[in-house]
């Protein structure tokens, strides 16, 4: 029982959404407001009557008052009545909540392309319990979604009605505002100055609003009227924002349709004021004539985008306690920062770190001046958009500050890595079987320019004091050592030649060269008690030079190959004592030793 009527519940509400979905010749909110009235939110129905356009919109919205008879204008503008178009209330409280639209729209070809016309109505302001936010919010949202902006007043214009509407121009400014020549973030709305009054004589409306809109005159040199902006003070400060309106309005008048106003749902044509009717449809006329699609980044809106705008604005207003003109921007370009602090990190992790400190600063001026570039062709608004340009650059120095430690850390391990590996190899060289200076000298000059060449950064320069340190020290300490250790390689040498003279190859004067080079060694270290007196003779001199070519050369390094050399020279020498000798005989040039041990017999 339980499921079957969840599943009945549940086909019933789907019914009745399919049918207020299918019947879009009515009324739908677009944007609510939150039981509060400080803050707006977006209505489903309205956002589907509106998705389903395909083709280019254009919006009519009406602002103004409230109980000023928009809804009703509405109306008549759509030629609907009460009871078929926008609800009209009689009582004295306002009858339309945040911002309602017409689901059905209007065809019409504007420029040779079929365009659908929306029109919206708006919350009236003033009303009691709402706060001057929760106004400026609406006012500001009607005035960047609309094509047309009717501006519906009673009788005349007051000096909060230009305060208020400075505030949608600052918008225009900042949201419609490029250098001439480059495309508009998206075109500004058509004003249209709407006057209904009860009597049509003396001044025109365009009278009427050219005169309100004329700078208050300042013969006394008031600062309050020029420079200070309190409310309803900066009056010339307000008349000069509106300028940008000035080759953008329009200003209309309507006599009152009839003198009972209350029951003016239930009147017919025929029964209302002939003057009215006929301005009316003049005002039909001249609100056609002057709709174009809405127009964002160069490009006409449908159904889908129109919405993702709205979105967009609606979020940028909820910002913030207090909407202002500044904050709103900032916020609306929010997302374009974002893309371009990620075009500037994308930019950067391309290098490859480390580098040297000057092009890392090279690289980031390159990546920062194409953000800011792509930044200036996407942002909204002039003068404000300043706060994102600030933010934008902020973030991009957060962002260069990481890689200026990246590449001090990357440039610190590089070359700690290359400080370890010459110290590593320095020690080596020092623990050389057959020492060489040839050989020292060359991993010395390597070192050094490997180092030069590899480590790069920020850390070089801590480094490379550190090395030049290390390999002074090494170089003192391979010096001090080197002839000693020579020393002492060529008194074991000489032995050593000595016994192989002797009694392996048994070659007389090679025992007696090594006997020489022995006896010089010992001698002269005797005689002079020292054997450091010895390193300052030419003859020690000639030794290391003959020694440093034997051991070491770009050929051939000794230190490395002496085992294998001596292991082949051994195995020939056996080979030559086993085998040599018995197949090809005795054919040695220089004196031998008597390898049999019997002397020639004596002649008589």
């Amino acid at each position: 029982m339980d499921r079957a009527f969840v599943f009945l519940l549940s086909l019933c509400l789907l019914l009745q959404t399919s049918l207020s979905i299918e019947n879009f010749h009515q009324a739908f909110p677009i944007v609510e407001p939150d039981p509060n009235h400080t803050k707006l939110r977006l209505s489903r129905e309205g956002l589907e009557a509106i998705s389903r356009i395909t083709t280019p919109i254009a919006a009519v919205a009406v602002i103004g008052p409230y109980r000023s008879g928009k809804s009703f204008l509405l109306n008549q503008l759509l030629s609907l009545s009460c009871y078929e178009g926008f609800g009209v209330g009689h009582m004295r409280d306002t009858k339309t909540k945040g911002i309602w639209v017409w689901g059905t729209p209007l065809e019409l070809e504007i420029d040779g392309v079929k365009t659908s016309i929306i029109y919206l109505d708006t919350e009236g302001f003033e009303s009691v319990g709402k706060s001057n936010v929760y106004d400026d919010r609406i006012f500001a949202l009607a005035t960047v979604m609309s094509s047309v902006l009717i501006y519906n007043l009673p009788e005349t214009i007051r000096e909060a009605d230009i305060s208020r509407l400075s505030f949608a121009v600052e918008l225009a400014e900042e949201f419609y505002g490029r250098v001439k020549g480059q495309d508009v973030a998206f075109e500004p709305s058509k004003l249209l100055w709407l006057i209904q009054r009860d009597f049509l004589q003396g001044k025109s409306v365009k009278e009427m609003v050219d005169e309100a809109l004329k700078h208050v005159p300042n013969e006394d040199g008031n600062k309050n009227i020029d420079q200070v902006y309190p409310p309803f003070v900066q009056v010339n400060r307000i008349r000069d924002s509106l300028a940008i309106m000035g080759d953008n309005s329009t200003a209309f008048s309507l006599p009152q349709p009839h003198l009972m106003r209350t029951k003016l749902c239930d009147l017919k044509d025929e029964e209302l004021d002939p003057t009215y009717v006929a301005r009316r449809d003049q005002l039909k006329k001249l609100v056609a004539s002057i709709l174009r699609p809405k127009i964002v980044q160069g490009k006409a809106l449908n159904g889908k985008e129109f919405i993702s705008f709205l979105e967009q604005i609606l979020d940028a207003l909820n910002k913030g306690e207090i909407p202002s003109t500044g904050s709103l921007v900032e916020i609306f370009n929010k997302d374009i920062v974002e893309r371009c602090v990620k075009l500037y990190n994308e930019r950067m992790v391309k290098l490859r770190l480390p580098m040297s400190e000057e092009y890392l600063q090279s690289a980031h001026e390159t990546a920062h001046n194409e953000a800011i570039k792509a930044f200036d062709a996407q942002h909204f608004g002039r003068q404000h958009a300043k706060k994102s340009v600030d933010q934008l650059d902020e973030q991009m120095q957060e962002v260069y500050k990481n890689f200026v430690l990246a590449n001090e850390y990357q440039s610190s391990k590089l070359c700690e890595a290359l400080y370890t590996k010459c110290e590593d190899d320095m020690d080596h060289l020092q623990a050389l079987r057959l020492p060489s200076m040839a050989k020292f000298n060359a991993g010395f000059v390597y070192c050094n320019q490997s180092f030069e060449h590899q480590c790069v950064g920020p850390s070089k320069q801590s480094y490379e004091q550190r090395l030049t340190k290390m390999m002074g020290k090494a170089r003192s300490l391979f010096i001090k050592e080197y002839n000693n250790r020579l020393f002492n390689w060529l008194v074991a040498f000489s032995l050593v030649t000595v016994v192989v003279g002797r009694f392996i190859i048994k070659f007389i004067l090679l025992e007696m060269a090594a006997w020489i080079l022995f006896i010089f060694l010992e001698t002269y270290t005797r005689m002079f008690w020292t054997a450091e007196s010895l390193f300052y003779n030419p003859v020690w001199h000639f030794i290391v030079g003959t020694w440093e070519t034997v051991v070491y050369s770009p050929v051939l390094d000794l230190d490395r190959w002496a085992i294998p050399i001596v292991c082949i020279i051994a195995l020939c020498v056996l080979y030559w004592r086993c085998y040599g000798k018995r197949k090809h005989g005795s054919s040695w040039l220089l004196p031998m030793y008597n390898k049999n041990g019997r002397s020639r017999e004596r002649s008589e």
